[in-house]
């Protein structure tokens, strides 16, 4: 008796949601989705709380691109809203707290060093590397005007260093250099965070446009399912309930749990979230203000300004506190650590992976990388452009 399934994909984010619907759709194939939590939609996936605010459960997740196939493709499970997503630094000043939008921008200038002084700055660097540009901190401190490389270290320690110390658990001289020199200074009025051509939040939350991809006669979903129970790899060959599996198998887990972390665990950041509900429309001034100098966490999220409800009288943000991930139960890997000996140690589970033919690994934490949203579907998508083939 052999399995009713073609394909077996693990994981219901964002990577195996897509998949699952390609290769049901467009390959006509009969797909499982085993799914570990109560519910689709990965990381993404964004649920009402107890005071009626849609809060998106793992983070804020904004979508933006510039891939044309990739906003098409979702369009087809959600009309969009529209939402450009901005964000500021709060921070100590001389005579209380201050805001300046992150990335480091004309209008930053304004508000750390006053007109005068901005209008100055502003037009030697525009004259050194023209507008509109975003210049890195490096380019900065290279450059003979004093003020100009005082701008760079003004940045460096309002806006860099002390918040990737928390969100990486580092010293100042742990912090690979490459990453510091490759943060910008925006010499734009646009405070946008991000500048792609799509940028909005799917207008009825995450979770309905997940719900619709996987709606399909061919796809099963399974919740409340830990694949490693399910899913054994032996022998050069995958077996599914003790059943040889010879279909399709796209995995979206983590890589080291996959092979029991033989070779030791990969290291990863977790994130703690720590949700309040306030009596006021709204309770900061954008969507997400980072604490870049100073608290504990390393940003809050007011989700109201994210997804456009309407709800006077009540708002929900999200402090967020970042810290190493220990494999304890309930910890959630977010962040790879990116760095030669991890990258070489992924690279073994890689390999016993690669031993099975038709097993492929997908998505952030089956590659051990960082991805945004539209670049994980974008390789969902060609993985299936060359499944089907």
């Amino acid at each position: 008796m052999g399995h009713p399934f073609d394909c077996l994909v693990i994981g219901a984010g964002m990577a195996g949601a897509i998949c699952a619907r390609e290769l049901a759709e467009r390959g006509g194939k009969k797909v499982l989705v085993l799914e570990r939590r109560d519910h689709v939609g990965g990381n993404a996936y964004d649920c009402f709380d107890q005071a009626g605010v849609l809060i998106h459960r793992y983070g804020p997740h904004i979508f933006h691109t510039n891939d044309k196939r990739v906003y098409d493709y979702l369009s087809r499970f959600t009309p969009w809203l529209s939402y450009q997503h901005q964000v500021v630094a709060n921070i100590p000043a001389e005579n209380g707290r201050m805001e300046m939008p992150v990335p480091f921008n004309l209008v930053s200038m304004r508000a750390a060093f006053g007109k005068e002084k901005a209008d100055s700055l502003a037009k030697r660097l525009i004259a050194a590397y023209g507008a509109e540009k975003k210049v890195t901190i490096l380019e900065l401190r290279q450059n003979p005007d004093p003020e100009i490389a005082a701008l760079a270290d003004y940045v460096y320690e309002h806006v860099f260093v002390h918040y990737t110390m928390k969100q990486w658990g580092q010293r100042p001289e742990d912090i690979d250099p490459n990453t510091t020199a490759r943060v910008p200074v925006f010499l734009s009025e646009d405070c946008r965070y991000f500048q792609d051509t799509y940028q909005g939040m799917p207008k009825e939350g995450y979770t309905p446009m997940f719900e619709r991809m996987l709606d399909h006669p061919d796809i099963t979903v399974e919740l409340n399912v830990d694949a490693g129970e399910r899913l054994t790899l032996a022998d050069g060959g995958v077996l599914l309930d003790g059943e040889p599996f010879d279909g399709t198998v796209i995995y979206t887990g983590a890589a080291d749990e996959l092979f029991s972390c033989k070779y030791g665990r990969l290291p990863y950041r977790t994130l703690t979230f720590r949700f309040e509900t306030h009596p006021v429309d709204y309770w900061q001034s954008h969507g997400t203000v980072n604490y870049t100098v100073d608290q504990d966490y390393t940003r809050i999220t007011e989700f109201k300004y994210l997804t456009g409800q309407e709800l006077p009288g009540v708002t929900t943000i999200m402090k967020e506190y970042s810290s190493a991930y220990t494999g304890a139960a309930g910890e959630i890997p977010y962040y790879s650590i990116i760095n030669e000996d991890n990258n070489a140690l992924y690279a073994k589970y890689k390999a016993e992976a690669d031993r099975f033919p038709r097993f492929h690994l997908l998505g952030r934490l089956a590659e051990y990388k960082y991805y945004n949203m539209d670049a994980i579907a974008a390789r969902a998508l060609a993985l299936c452009d060359d499944l089907l083939k």
